[in-house]
């Protein structure tokens, strides 16, 4: 079992390492950025259908606290909505080519996404939250009743939100992205 994780670990190594180099992602960006290196997701579950009627997957355990966090949320007259939420490493890839095609440096692309091999979402355990009313995606969302909600409950749920105001990730402020947390 321990030979497979090394195995598994060493692949995500070199499949990250072959994206950033298409990429143009600095070899230092490991050290630079601070975050884990996140294998993909293996344990994947179908949710509800996100906001733009897609369907999205969790890990199954993070799809479980979800649907808790969710009904839970329901009876304070909370609606928590799935914005995103599992990503290959492939996806998050295909968000960096588009955004690059469009004009965006990669710079300020890595201001607002982790770099493939490095988003919460691939370890299945991430999701994009939204309400109704709100924008999504958006720092607005922080005024938002399901944000206010959030900030007190989620905690209980196994859910924190990933990158707060001034994270040391060099992330920009994200209240609408949370992550679980197994808890043993």
């Amino acid at each position: 079992m321990h030979e497979k994780n090394d195995s598994t670990i060493r692949d995500s190594i070199t499949t990250v390492s072959r994206i950033h180099l298409e990429l143009g992602i600095p070899v230092g960006y490991r050290v630079s950025c601070g975050m884990n290196l996140q294998e993909e997701c293996t344990n994947l579950v179908n949710t509800e259908l996100d906001v733009f009627g897609r369907q999205p997957q969790l890990e199954v355990a993070t799809f479980a606290a979800w649907q808790t966090m969710q009904a839970a949320a329901i009876k304070d007259d909370i609606v928590l909505q799935i914005i995103s939420a599992y990503r290959s490493f492939d996806y998050q890839k295909q968000m960096f080519i588009r955004k690059m095609a469009r004009g965006d440096s990669l710079s300020a692309i890595l201001q607002v996404n982790a770099a493939p091999g490095y988003s919460e979402h691939h370890s299945g355990r991430a999701v994009d939250i939204g309400c109704p009313g709100y924008p999504f995606l958006e720092v607005n969302f922080e005024t938002s009743p399901a944000f206010a909600w959030l900030s007190v409950c989620a905690e209980k749920f196994g859910f924190h939100m990933s990158f707060p105001k001034e994270n040391p990730f060099g992330v920009c402020y994200e209240p609408w992205h949370w992550c679980f947390i197994k808890q043993d």
